[in-house]
């Protein structure tokens, strides 16, 4: 069984950190690595344009693929075909191959220069991996397909037949890579092939090259209609079908912290479903892939940091290797991360760890717990609201007296966040591009930090005016 991990939507990571978490995947039980790179990835010539500024160079590539092989990890690419284009399709260049105008998401599957697009993504990057004997084509989430105009002419003179025209496109991309890479397989997600009919998908020839990967990130699975998804799978004559599971991001987009019971019980529902897999004699189960979001798309906001998602990966890893999160994978677990204990209430791994980015984990946790919390008290102090409000601040005029009843507790508030803050900046700029540094800060922190910097601003100028009277 193949368990891979993935870095969804984007990696963000600078390319040290690998040192440190391949080797982590090892001996959590994976053996695999799914990759999208979206921007970051090397590219050349007419995609250059499509690299971000911290892409990965040429050497990174080769030093990721180098590092897993010697962790027992096969990689593979993925390459988003259909759906999920938003990171070519917002360049201006690429603006005529959108289905819908004003939308990135989607491509215009009738642009000849569609398919261009396509086989130049996916040449540079299997190339660039040659050892690959899989490539994930993406190919989920086609949103709006069908509202673009030479869409509604297409589907006018094919009985509107919106899944002939998703199967028809991934039978040219499955074509491509068939004819020019003949080792290497197809993996593509499901979701848009769940309404088409058993026999439009023999009929499509993609079962020929391609395997599904079914994808539910839900606590608790229908495991029914799962069911009837490999049903129906098999029936069209695909041979091997993957599953897709979460151990980060999908419990909700811009979350702060990982709710590792959620994931934990996602991957318990999906071992039913593979313990089941003996009565389907006909496909047979080949992997599964964890996925770790970083976006939900590529315009969306930060998921959670990867190292406050570790411990979740780890109890979601182990559940697989041993069938559960029993006695033995909780031992395991707590070895590889060098925690005391899991709290699956709190989603806290705890007394001490010694996994990559433990410290951003602490201070992350620290963040979560106290930063809104202890600013909104301050803010609320009945000192403060009564001698130094709002309006207080607007027109430059308060009693000194009164402002020392609280100027030491506000002044100790900002050097002990400030410092937490720089810590926490220098550690994440050990494993994250500045960007990504900063993004996260923006969301997470700022927000609540310029309140309390205002605050001690406003104070330590007023404090100066001595009791002065308010300006107009």
């Amino acid at each position: 069984m193949h368990i891979c991990s993935i870095s969804s939507l984007t990696v963000t990571f600078t390319f040290p950190v690998s040192f440190q978490i391949f080797p982590l995947l090892f001996k959590l039980g994976a053996n695999g690595l799914l990759i999208e790179y979206e921007d970051m990835f090397p590219y050349t010539g007419e995609l250059e344009i499509l690299k971000s500024e911290n892409a990965y160079s040429v050497e990174d590539i080769e030093k990721i693929q180098h590092l897993a092989e010697l962790n027992q990890l096969e990689i593979i690419p993925l390459v988003q075909v259909f759906g999920h284009l938003e990171f070519a399709l917002k360049h201006e260049k690429y603006h005529a191959l959108r289905e819908v105008t004003k939308f990135p998401n989607s491509l215009n599957p009738h642009m000849p220069d569609s398919l261009s697009l396509v086989k130049g993504l996916i040449s540079q990057v299997i190339d660039r991996h040659p050892k690959a004997s899989w490539i994930h084509v993406g190919a989920d989430e086609v949103f709006n397909l069908g509202e673009g105009q030479e869409s509604k002419n297409w589907l006018n003179n094919n009985n509107g037949d919106k899944g002939k025209m998703f199967l028809n496109h991934m039978k040219e991309v499955g074509g491509f890579i068939m004819n020019k890479y003949p080792g290497v397989s197809l993996l593509m997600w499901d979701d848009m092939m769940r309404q088409i009919s058993v026999e439009k998908l023999e009929e499509s020839g993609i079962t020929r090259f391609a395997s599904p990967m079914i994808w539910d990130y839900s606590s608790k699975l229908n495991i029914e209609g799962i069911d009837k998804y490999i049903s129906n799978y098999a029936k069209a004559g695909f041979k091997t079908v993957w599953f897709a599971s979460s151990f980060k991001g999908a419990s909700g987009p811009a979350q702060i912290w990982t709710p590792i019971g959620q994931h934990m019980n996602n991957h318990l529902s999906w071992l039913k479903v593979i313990n089941a897999m003996e009565k389907h004699t006909s496909i047979r189960f080949q992997g599964i892939t964890l996925t770790g979001w970083q976006r939900y798309d590529h315009f969306s906001a930060l998921c959670e940091l990867f190292p406050v998602a570790i411990p979740a990966m780890a109890v979601c890893l182990q559940s697989l290797v041993h069938g559960g999160f029993n006695d033995e994978a909780r031992k395991q677990t707590l070895n590889i991360l060098g925690c005391k204990s899991i709290n699956l209430n709190k989603s806290l791994c705890e007394g001490g760890g010694a996994f990559v980015g433990y410290e951003i984990y602490q201070m992350v946790h620290h963040i979560k717990e106290n930063l809104k919390m202890q600013i909104d008290q301050i803010l609320q102090d009945r000192h403060i609201k009564g001698s130094f409000s709002r309006y207080h601040r607007k027109y430059r005029f308060a009693n000194p007296r009164n402002m020392e009843m609280f100027g030491d507790q506000i002044l100790k508030l900002h050097d002990d966040w400030e410092k937490v803050i720089q810590d926490l900046y220098i550690s994440m700029g050990k494993i994250y591009f500045p960007d990504t540094v900063e993004e996260w800060m923006e969301e997470n922190v700022y927000f609540y930090m310029d309140q309390l910097r205002e605050l001690v601003k406003d104070y330590k100028q007023i404090i100066q005016l001595n009791g002065r009277p308010k300006t107009s």
